[in-house]
């Protein structure tokens, strides 16, 4: 089972105000987090993103595109980071997700989880060949990361 861990924005991380100590304790705390995930083999992926600020969001409607560059006033729904975690069950996911660095955090800190879907997950409509495409999309992906 692979899950994607969404690691939630707030007020500090959207404006990168915290302090370089704080921010140096923060990354010390998640390194040897994410280094436990990947010793473990658990930890596929993950990173942290920049604030909004830096982003833009595109919108699609009814044949029209436009783009908005940041920042966004929502931040508590925006996403400061990311994991992609292989683990065995969705209570080992919880486990893992428990022993994160912000379980220590004197504010609250709500991490959004959800599974990600496998090609048997679609039934009948993700055909042979589509999965046959699926698959060297996802090695070419691999490739693409690797260089």
């Amino acid at each position: 089972m692979r899950y994607m861990v969404i690691v939630k924005n707030d007020p500090q991380t959207e404006q990168m105000e915290m302090p370089d100590e704080v921010m140096t304790q923060m990354f010390a705390a998640m390194a040897d987090y994410n280094e436990q995930l990947a010793e473990a083999g658990v930890m596929l992926a993950g990173e942290g993103l920049l604030p909004s600020t830096k982003g833009f969001k595109v919108r699609f409607d009814g044949g029209d595109t436009s783009v908005t560059d940041g920042p966004f006033t929502e931040s508590k729904e925006l996403i400061a980071g990311w994991w992609l975690l292989k683990v065995g069950s969705r209570e080992e996911a919880i486990e893992w997700i428990s022993k994160a660095p912000f379980a220590k955090s004197p504010e609250p800190v709500e991490l959004g989880v959800r599974q990600i879907a496998d090609d048997e997950d679609f039934g009948a409509a993700f055909t042979p060949e589509l999965r046959e495409q699926e698959a060297r999309i996802r090695e070419k992906a691999k490739a693409n990361a690797a260089s």
